[in-house]
């Protein structure tokens, strides 16, 4: 199959790769889809940037992360030993370009657990290919299936991690204030809308847009960031440092809540057998 009709429209109007990824990268992940749907024999769905480039934050030495839902043919699921078939295809990093994908099933079974990785996927800014249905219908489920309890628990779990680990030094990597920074208003967001947060940075840090210092001080580092490699270093920056530590202070004592979405498998089951029935019936 041609490369060009790999790329289907995309349901989501402010699609951004072409304006954010250059259009030889952009042809050769396409190029690098399509050798994989040959060699597994399955259909990518829907491929998109999930790393700092689709969050807004990239420095100019960045990985292009690039994550796909795929589907194989309706006969690979009718088997006794589905739970032991592989249900994801990776690939190691080549020339900056990490590529790798989850199953339809599997991705749907994560859905169902709010997984945060595959509700950002949901709602990239950057967009490689999508089949016009899986995706649009995935989205219209999130108000049922995504839980802000979950959400939050894995946000502050990642914050913490990261704050642990880089940020309680004098010299810090540039780049972890924002694998610190983002989950932090991404859980703001949790709190204030109860809905799954966007994945975009600049969208979040409205929610401290009053707080001049502090978002002068991200203005700053951002700047800092879109022009540095991607371990570079730099003195800590106390206003932010302030601003984490209070929020993890203010977080402390969180326990994750059972309380979510009433997230019926049902949903879930047709979204499911609604692809492997299209899937079947699309020209390969």
């Amino acid at each position: 199959m041609e490369i060009e009709s790999k790329t289907m429209e995309a349901t989501k109007k402010d699609n951004l790769v072409d304006e954010c990824i250059d259009k030889n990268i952009k042809e050769e992940i396409l190029r690098r889809i399509a050798a994989a749907e040959e060699e597994h024999d399955v259909k990518v769905l829907y491929a998109v940037e999930s790393g700092s480039r689709a969050w807004g934050f990239s420095s100019p030495n960045s990985d292009y992360d690039v994550r796909f839902i795929y589907v194989h043919k309706k006969d690979w699921y009718l088997s006794v030993d589905l739970e032991d078939k592989r249900d994801v295809i990776e690939y190691p990093i080549v020339d900056e370009i990490d590529i790798n994908g989850w199953d339809l099933r599997k991705a749907l079974k994560l859905f169902w657990k709010s997984n945060p990785a595959f509700i950002e996927w949901l709602q990239s800014p950057i967009i490689y290919v999508d089949d016009g249905y899986f995706a649009k219908s995935a989205r219209e489920l999130m108000p049922a299936i995504a839980s802000s309890h979950k959400g939050i628990y894995h946000y502050l779990h990642m914050a913490k991690g990261n704050f642990r680990e880089y940020l309680k030094k004098d010299l810090v990597p540039l780049k972890k204030y924002f694998y610190v920074l983002r989950p932090l208003l991404a859980i703001m967001w949790l709190e204030k809308y109860d809905k799954p947060a966007p994945i975009e940075f600049e969208e979040l840090r409205k929610l401290v847009a009053d707080n001049k210092p502090l978002d002068d001080a991200i203005t700053d580092l951002l700047a800092r960031k879109r022009v540095s490699l991607e371990k570079e270093y730099a003195p800590a920056v106390p206003v932010i440092n302030e601003f984490i530590e209070s929020e993890l202070t203010r977080h402390e004592n969180y326990v994750a809540s059972n309380k979510g979405r009433d997230a019926q498998f049902e949903s879930l089951n047709l979204l499911f057998k609604a692809v492997l029935e299209r899937s079947e019936e699309l020209p390969v």
